[in-house]
């Protein structure tokens, strides 16, 4: 009960009141350190004592085994005391015993011929060793161990024997190289002996190509025709030996990348380029290394998100399974094909393979994401540029036959740019017109025109039958463009195409429509009424005006009366700008608006500066009742200037009279929808000279304030010149 109770207590975790230092606890572990007892020192004066202490030793050592009779480690230690004691009987003796405990230990028959070879006893050695390899034939280093002492002792062949013997218990493949490295040692020693010359390495070939039989599978091959090249300097046996792998082999061995790999880097190491390039290039096909690689790629951008059993593994065109680690060297294998003909390969060579590469990593992209347009575009560009018009227009086909999911316009804003390159593509790359038309009405057939549509390419069309010069078709086209779609832009280009044709009658009936569907359009009724004014109709151009101007709705009526008014001044006529400008004025009072006027009426055509004058007073006077003081300052600053360019310096001056003073106040902000007091902020107000009230008041008394600390600054500086003044009298004094 009380065990649960503690286990449920929740523990104080919080800081001790008395904290200890990381010095005090070293300090306290050094203190309470007790010194360790030593082990006695024995000290042996003659035989007796010598032997006493023996004796001492090897009842310790017994009574471990008898406690531990399998344990080697005791048996190791009591037989290492009595080789140190130079008693190799009973070294012997002990090894012996140990084997009759545990005689398949591995360890105990090499710490037992390490024995014999450290105190060279070379033929007690061999029989251990020779014993050890006939009871445990499978464990290698006891093999190794053996071999090793024959070659140390120069016995070259008994150790060959000793080879021999291991070569029928069928080793691995570490083995047979051992083997045949011990054969080229051989041959070399024998050489020097003789006193030069080339060494016989006959011995060791035969020696591989046993191992080769033993083992006829690819990675033998490889190992025999990479000791031939390297080690036996044999060039020819080496691509005997891989032309060998590539007939010799079953099918399953024979299609591992590594071995055409390595075929073709050998061949490309000699500088056989030509068989390098068959090499890679039999290997691509019979793999099928391009699908093989497209097929890689999208698997591993898969295995990014997902992992299924299916991944483990991919499939080719035979329905055979290879391996993961078999996949990946077949993309090492046509990456060394690309970087071969990058060094090794003619232009028209590089430039495949590279474009190979692309087309892969594109039909990748395509394959994963079918909407994604970029990568379509990119890759309609690559056969644009290296490929021929079937494939451009394969992939244009294909690209295009990916519609958007949805009928939402953000969808379709990228997909309709598809549409239009590849319809450039045949007008300007194959130059047939035809087939670009034929584009343009698939594509606007594909839009859903009662959802949503696009106006660029109804024009593109239209432009394509003017280029076709099928004006006709051209203009049924963009009248069905008003009808189904009715964008600015399309009125816009309508009016411009006839225009340039000089058929003033259909741009009046055009902009008819255009004003009939958008009377709103302020830019509309400029445009034409530029129109009558550029054919000289100034009538029809100030009705069309007039017209516009009397809109109940406009979305930018500014645009108009400003044209209006520049069309009547550039006419001359005077009266009509200065109605227009009291016509603008009574609809609104803007700033602008009044310096316009003023300005009008200080030029030529005007009635003179008295004139400009009284507007700008009458501005000024307007603007004051309305409280707007920016706008006034606006208005001085333009008054100013003008009169600065028109008046005289008393004109000037009466102007910058009216000049407001600017003034930093600060003033409480509040949320407008919950009220909380947001802080305070400062802001510039304008105090005009003409203003009256608290205001000015207010700011007669911060002049007056302000006047006093001048004053009072200037006397502290008198008063502190007359002490300097008398501070140096005295010192005179």
């Amino acid at each position: 009960m009380s065990q649960s109770q503690s286990r449920n207590t929740v523990k104080n975790r919080a800081p001790a009141h008395i904290q200890i230092s990381n010095e005090q606890l070293i300090k306290e572990a050094n203190d309470h350190v007790q010194a360790q007892p030593l082990a006695p020192i024995t000290q042996i004066h003659d035989k007796e004592e010598y032997q006493s202490y023996l004796a001492s030793r090897r009842r310790h050592f017994e009574d471990n085994i008898r406690y531990r009779r399998e344990h080697i480690g005791n048996w190791v230690k009591y037989a290492r005391f009595e080789e140190d004691n130079k008693e190799f009987e009973r070294c012997r003796s002990v090894f012996e015993r140990s084997l009759e405990v545990e005689h398949r230990s591995a360890e105990l028959w090499l710490r037992y011929g390490e024995f014999e070879m450290r105190n060279e006893f070379v033929n007690r050695a061999r029989n251990i060793l020779d014993r050890a390899v006939g009871i445990l034939p499978r464990v290698d280093f006891l093999w190794y161990k053996y071999v090793f002492m024959e070659e140390t002792v120069g016995d070259m062949e008994k150790c060959r024997e000793v080879f021999e013997r291991w070569m029928n218990w069928c080793p691995d493949e570490g083995v047979w190289l051992s083997y045949a490295r011990f054969e080229v040692r051989f041959a070399k020693a024998v050489v020097k002996m003789e006193g030069g010359g080339v060494a016989n390495l006959d011995r060791p070939t035969e020696v591989m190509k046993r191992y080769v039989n033993e083992y006829p599978c690819a990675k033998s091959f490889l190992k025999l025709a990479k000791w031939a090249e390297h080690e036996g300097k044999d060039i020819e046996l080496a691509r005997k030996v891989y032309e060998g792998a590539l007939v010799e082999l079953d099918t399953e061995e024979v299609r591992q990348a590594r071995v055409f790999r390595q075929f073709a880097s050998f061949e490309e190491r000699q500088g056989e380029f030509e068989r390098a390039r068959v090499i890679y290039q039999h290997a691509i096909k019979l793999l099928n290394l391009e699908k093989t690689q497209s097929n890689l790629n999208e698997t591993t951008t898969l295995s990014l998100h997902t992992t299924t059993p299916q991944q483990t593994t991919t499939t080719t065109d035979n329905n055979s399974t290879i391996s993961d680690n078999e996949r990946t060297r077949r993309a090492e294998l046509y990456r060394s094909y690309v970087a071969f003909e990058k060094k090794h390969g003619t232009k028209d060579g590089i430039e495949n393979v590279i474009l190979t590469r692309q087309r892969l990593e594109y039909q990748r992209r395509t394959s994963l994401d079918p909407t994604d347009y970029d990568a379509w575009f990119e890759y309609a560009k690559l056969e644009e540029d290296h490929g021929d018009p079937t494939s451009v227009r394969d992939v244009y086909e294909r690209a295009v036959g990916n519609v958007p999911p949805a009928e939402e316009k953000k969808y379709w804003k990228r997909y309709i740019y598809l549409w239009v390159y590849y319809a450039l593509y045949e007008e300007m790359g194959r130059g047939e017109l035809d087939r670009a038309s034929e584009v343009y009405d698939a594509c606007l057939g594909l839009i859903p025109h009662k959802v949503f549509s696009f106006a660029k390419v109804w024009i593109y069309a239209a432009k394509l039958h003017v280029r076709r010069r099928d004006l006709k078709a051209a203009r049924k086209l963009l009248g069905r463009a008003i009808g189904m779609c009715g964008k600015e832009k399309i009125f816009v280009e309508y009016i411009a195409l006839e225009l340039m044709l000089g058929e003033v009658g259909r741009c009046r009936s055009l902009y008819n429509n255009y004003l009939k569907a958008m009377p709103h359009n302020c830019r509309a009724w400029a445009k034409y009424a530029d129109l009558e004014r550029s054919v000289g109709e100034t009538e029809r151009c100030r009705a069309m005006y007039e017209l516009a101007v009397s809109q109940p709705s406009l979305d930018m009526p500014e645009i108009l009366w400003k044209g209006f008014i520049d069309f009547e001044i550039e006419e001359r006529e005077s009266s009509n700008a200065r109605a227009l400008y009291e016509r603008l004025l009574k609809l609104t009072g803007h700033v602008k608006v009044w310096i316009s006027f003023a300005q009008f009426e200080g030029t030529n055509l005007g009635e003179g500066l008295q004139n400009a004058r009284a507007i700008f007073d009458r501005a000024y006077t307007q603007l004051k009742e309305g409280g707007l003081k920016e706008e006034r300052v606006l208005l001085l600053d333009a008054w100013r200037v003008f009169e600065k360019a028109e008046g005289d310096g008393a004109s000037v001056a009466k102007v910058e009279a009216r000049l407001p003073r600017r003034i930093k106040r600060k003033r409480l902000q509040r949320d407008e929808e919950t009220g909380v007091e947001l802080g305070w902020e400062e802001y510039f107000d304008y105090h005009f000279p003409e203003d009256e009230g608290a205001a000015a008041s207010n700011l007669k008394i911060l002049d007056v304030a302000a006047k006093w600390k001048t004053l009072q600054d200037n006397g502290l500086d008198s008063d502190d010149d007359d002490d300097d003044d008398d501070d140096d009298d005295d010192d005179s004094e």
